[in-house]
């Protein structure tokens, strides 16, 4: 294990290295990306830091949109005037602000229409560093409602299910399980919109009052891939990333 943000690291001593818990990145996602692309022309990353790159921003939610993705439905804030117009735009009494990079539920929180000031005061905060963004929260993820589809190498691996988790909560999650046709229906066709040769992905699903699956997030930097969840993912991870190292050192 190397730390991204220890300059004592020489990444040239490595071959190969696959990103796993660099889970402070977004308190200076400036720095984090400056050190990818000092650390890119020394070592081999997976996923590949092009990947990276357009992943760490959550504005890749509109592109996808853009090309047919079924996303929940987002307006990115860049600035405190007009915010409640967006909020009225998501359509939802109900709303979760956040900000546009983030990691771990960081300054994530719930808020209801009658709760507009605070929302404000908060969405402010989140503008003196970065863009934020509003959602409408949805109801289903109460009761098993979102979903985190992990893929390794080009298979999904399997699935679990998120409880809602705000700033300063834990993580819970489900045991693993198989997805359902509807779900692995919806997160191939997030997965078949990544351009780039990747080693790992995971696709968070959230399902409308309809029934439909949003995409929420799709994860390509350092998620969370539940391996203790999948013994068969684990080996699967496992066995990708020799297969790489060696194709490295031949």
């Amino acid at each position: 294990m190397a730390a991204w943000d220890d300059p004592d690291v020489d990444w040239s001593r490595f071959r190969f290295a696959k990103f796993h818990s660099c889970w402070n990145y977004y308190e200076n996602p400036a720095a984090f990306l400056a050190w990818m692309d000092r650390a890119s022309t020394k070592t081999k990353f997976w996923n590949p830091t092009e990947l990276a790159w357009a992943n760490i921003e959550k504005g890749y939610l509109r592109e996808l949109a853009g090309v047919g993705i079924p996303i929940v439905p987002t307006e990115f804030v860049r600035r405190i005037n007009g915010f409640e117009d967006q909020v009225a735009r998501i359509g939802s009494d109900d709303f979760v602000v956040k900000p546009i990079i983030s990691a771990g539920s960081y300054m994530t929180q719930r808020f209801h229409r009658g709760q507009m000031e605070e929302a404000k005061v908060f969405a402010a905060q989140i503008l003196n560093q970065r863009q934020a963004m509003v959602q409408p929260y949805i109801e289903s993820v109460n009761h098993g409602g979102e979903v985190a589809v992990v893929h390794i190498d080009g298979e999904l691996t399997h699935c679990v299910v998120k409880e809602p988790r705000f700033a300063g909560s834990d993580e819970s999650v489900s045991v693993g399980f198989p997805p359902t046709p509807d779900i692995a229906k919806a997160a191939a066709k997030v997965i078949a919109t990544i351009a780039e040769p990747w080693l790992y992905a995971r696709v968070d699903l959230m399902k409308s009052a309809s029934g439909e699956w949003l995409l929420s997030e799709l994860e390509l930097i350092e998620p969370t891939l539940f391996l203790a969840q999948s013994e068969v993912a684990l080996t699967r991870l496992v066995a990708a990333m020799a297969r790489h190292y060696h194709a490295l050192s031949v």
